[in-house]
């Protein structure tokens, strides 16, 4: 009796150590899956191509999309991704710090020239008096597009104010007193400027490719190439050194996957080579 009681236990033994064996080969197939969160356009479509090459390290790359600028943050928080791809770093750490989040950066890839469009308004020497200025309602990218109107020579800004943390109330000059409308969400702007007539709307240039509409082609104006706004990857602060996390980072700085942002967007997304 006491010889089958040993058998029964060590058995029992056996059995748990495989159990546990299986869970770790799991868990480290798990480590070379990773989850990316990202706006469908066009930063979807950048992790779609680098997922061949992000195969030949070993490394399967889960491609997300999100439509708004709220959930992927949350998300990633939480859990539920393991990264995201879709914002500039003034509005990741707007987001620290309004939540709290542990999140970090760990590469930027590119840059989305932000452009002014109007369907009636020819040029910029032609913009009515007291015409609408349609905005995100995006508080970090206030600052990005009224200095864009201050380059234009559109407005004047305060000087003492910092020009990336700038609202409408710092305004000092406006002198054909355009009325900038800061309250309307990002992704809806392509349809206001299908809609409204005689406006100015300031579109994200993921939603203006998305609506058919080419930066450099279909603007009244548009930022220049050394624009700060760096679209990055970001994770949660645990995972910064993550080893997958950071081969794709150097996936998308490839030559082959810039290459690919300069051909598809022809110009209306840069690359950019690393952090900024």
């Amino acid at each position: 009796m006491k010889k089958i009681l040993i058998l029964v236990s060590l058995l029992a033994v056996l059995a748990l150590a495989a159990c546990g064996g299986g869970d770790e080969s799991s868990s480290e197939g798990d480590n070379n899956t990773i989850k990316v969160g990202a706006s469908s356009i066009p930063h979807a479509e950048i992790l779609e191509e680098a997922k061949p090459l992000l195969e030949e390290e070993g490394i399967t790359l889960e491609v997300e999309p999100y439509e708004d600028y709220v959930l992927p943050n949350d998300d990633l928080a939480n859990g539920e991704i393991d990264a995201n791809y879709f914002q500039h770093i003034p509005y990741l750490e707007q987001t620290i710090a309004d939540t709290g989040y542990e999140l970090t950066e760990i590469g930027g890839i590119h840059i989305e020239p932000i452009g002014v469009y109007s369907k009636d308004i020819p040029s910029v020497d032609d913009i009515p008096e007291g015409t609408e200025v349609i905005m995100s309602n995006s508080v970090p990218d206030h600052g990005r597009i009224l200095s864009l109107f201050e380059a234009k020579g559109l407005i004047t800004l305060d000087e003492n104010v910092d020009k990336e943390t700038a609202t409408v109330d710092d305004i000092v000059e406006n002198p054909k007193k355009l009325e900038f409308s800061p309250d309307y969400n990002a992704e809806l702007l392509p349809e206001y400027y299908n809609s409204e007539e005689n406006v100015l709307v300031v579109i994200n240039t993921n939603f203006a490719i998305q609506a058919g509409l080419n930066p450099l082609d279909d603007s009244l104006f548009v930022e220049g190439e050394e624009s700060p706004y760096v679209n990055v990857i970001a994770v949660r602060e645990e995972d910064k050194d993550n080893e997958a996390l950071n081969k794709l980072v150097d996936v998308l700085h490839s030559e082959e996957i810039q290459n690919y942002i300069l051909e598809e967007y022809e110009g209306a997304v840069v690359p950019v080579g690393g952090k900024e």
